[in-house]
């Protein structure tokens, strides 16, 4: 089954974009009510950030356990068990007592969160062919990108109207509708295989074929690389905006809606510079513009020049990079392994939301009175993604010329 431009269905794109940003919207909605959370648990803000490394190690192992599934038994039944895993937990984040309770469900939200993002990705795999693929990242990425503008934004009026657990109630609201959502507007893209194995041994085999693919280890890792310092800054910018710069919950929101739509924007973008030129090209001059913007970031730093301005903006330019070089590294590791879409989708997912997690555990380790920590990281980031980059067209090239020969 493949759907054409004229195919495409508005409200379907729609869906999976919302099945994709469950997590997202975890992660940014209670952002705002760190310092509350803080107070309430007798604690500081480093602390309450391990709920979000934790959110991000759940991801990384839930989206593997995903994998298996979806191709077993199609690509919905398991994504509704994902929900229902995110709406329980999401209410344990609301009952917690002790940071580490709040900590431990954030864990397991996550492993529920995983259902919809690795369905989602599979059903794109599934439904557009190649040449499409990438085009609907990027929408299904505009959807993803609008939730850090609305989320915190949402969270903060929750937090300073209402109290911070009824953030996680919001959550299973938003979570209720989109499942009744995927229900009636989601196709189930590929039948059950009751032949499909889910012996560990074979799972694990399954597995180490995507991973043996060099189109896709040098592309996922590109990305997940890449977009590690979103969580980088997703973990230190509560830090930085709250306490360094001490801004307001409000005006938080408002700087982190428009550091998104830097990333909403570029995504949009990407989508008609796809018409006239390659995924390759594009992601090689975004990933070569966001070290420049890492440079100056950390040379800013050094030279105190620490403005809420300009470090928002630079920080704002290096996001708008993420929108060229993340739906263009997905679709490209997904190129050519359609028959493992499930498989490839959860492997893809992991490697992102591992780097991910230790992106965001490197920043609450090092945290310090200023936002160094956070700027270095996310700086190292997009240097290792560019190299990794490098490295691998150059073994892709080598490749060819063989096949050639």
């Amino acid at each position: 089954m493949s759907f054409n431009k004229k195919d495409s269905n508005f409200l379907l794109i729609f869906i999976l974009g919302l099945l994709t940003a469950i997590g997202p919207l975890a992660t940014d909605m209670y952002l705002p009510a760190f310092e509350e959370i803080a107070a309430k648990f007798n604690t500081d803000i480093s602390k309450v950030s391990l709920s979000l490394s934790s959110f991000f190690i759940g991801l990384s192992i839930g989206q593997l356990i995903y994998g298996p599934l979806l191709e077993r038994y199609g690509r919905k039944k398991p994504m509704y068990v994902g929900v229902a895993i995110y709406i329980v937990a999401s209410i344990g984040c609301a009952a917690s007592t002790t940071v580490n309770e709040l900590i431990v469900y954030r864990f397991f939200q996550a492993i529920g969160a995983c259902g919809g993002l690795v369905a989602a990705r599979a059903v794109v795999k599934d439904l557009f062919d190649s040449k499409e693929v990438a085009r609907v990242f990027s929408m299904l990425m505009m959807v993803v990108a609008v939730s850090p503008i609305l989320a915190p934004t949402l969270g903060g009026f929750i937090s300073t109207n209402f109290h911070w657990r009824y953030i996680f109630i919001m959550m299973v609201f938003l979570a209720i509708v989109i499942l009744f959502g995927a229900y009636y507007l989601m196709p189930e893209s590929k039948k059950p295989d009751a032949s499909y194995s889910l012996k560990i041994d074979s799972i694990i085999k399954n597995y180490i074929i995507v991973l043996k693919n060099p189109q896709f280890i040098i592309f996922a890792m590109t990305g997940a690389i890449a977009y590690a310092g979103v969580y980088a800054y997703l973990s230190g910018s509560p830090h930085l905006y709250l306490e360094v710069f001490n801004v307001t919950q409000g005006q938080y929101s408002l700087i982190f809606g428009i550091i998104a739509a830097g990333l909403i924007g570029s995504n949009q973008v990407n989508r008609f510079l796809l018409k006239k030129h390659s995924s390759e090209n594009t992601i090689y001059k975004a990933s070569i513009v966001q070290c420049i913007v890492a440079v100056i970031l950390v040379s800013f730093y050094f030279l105190e020049f620490k403005g809420l301005y300009i470090t928002t903006f630079l920080i704002f330019s290096y996001m708008s990079c993420l929108g060229f070089i993340f739906p263009n590294a997905s679709a490209l590791s997904l190129n050519n392994l359609g028959n493992t879409a499930g498989n490839a989708s959860a492997m893809l997912g992991s490697l992102q939301m591992v780097m991910g997690a230790i992106a965001s555990a490197l920043v609450s380790v090092f945290q310090t009175e200023d936002s160094l920590p956070m700027i270095m990281i996310m700086s190292i980031c997009a240097g290792v993604a560019l190299l990794v980059l490098n490295l691998g067209n150059k073994k892709l090239a080598q490749q060819k010329q063989v096949e050639f020969y």
